[in-house]
């Protein structure tokens, strides 16, 4: 289900790419293009065209974006990293506190491998 809403987004991206480049800032946009005085849509019925266009493409595009978060496949069992299945292999090794100059060893600070004493 991702992938499929994953292609709608990717094919309505090339559609909003689309109409927007053929708008014009000025107001011309595909209109413009013809020289023609018997148009089927006019100037404005055109611009009113591409811009519900971009408004219903948009929104259409938001829509799915949102859908597509809950569907995001989750990582399940069978999706181990190898760093951490190396980690998780290697023994657990204890090592021995080093004491410094000027601090005194108690019986509770020295590792108990060494109070065998």
């Amino acid at each position: 289900m991702y992938t499929a809403i994953s292609v709608l987004i990717f094919i309505i991206c090339l559609l909003l790419i689309l109409i927007v480049l053929v708008q014009n800032s000025k107001g011309g946009g595909l209109a413009s293009s013809f020289a023609s005085s018997n148009q089927i849509m006019g100037v404005r019925k055109t611009t009113d065209f591409l811009e519900k266009a971009t408004w219903t493409l948009a929104g259409a595009m938001m829509i799915l974006c949102i859908l597509a978060v809950f569907f995001i496949p989750k990582g399940g069992n069978g999706t181990r990293s190898a760093i951490q299945d190396q980690i998780n292999a290697q023994p657990v090794q204890q090592q021995a506190i080093p004491s410094f100059p000027g601090t005194v060893n108690t019986p509770e600070a020295i590792p108990a491998e060494n109070n065998a004493e």
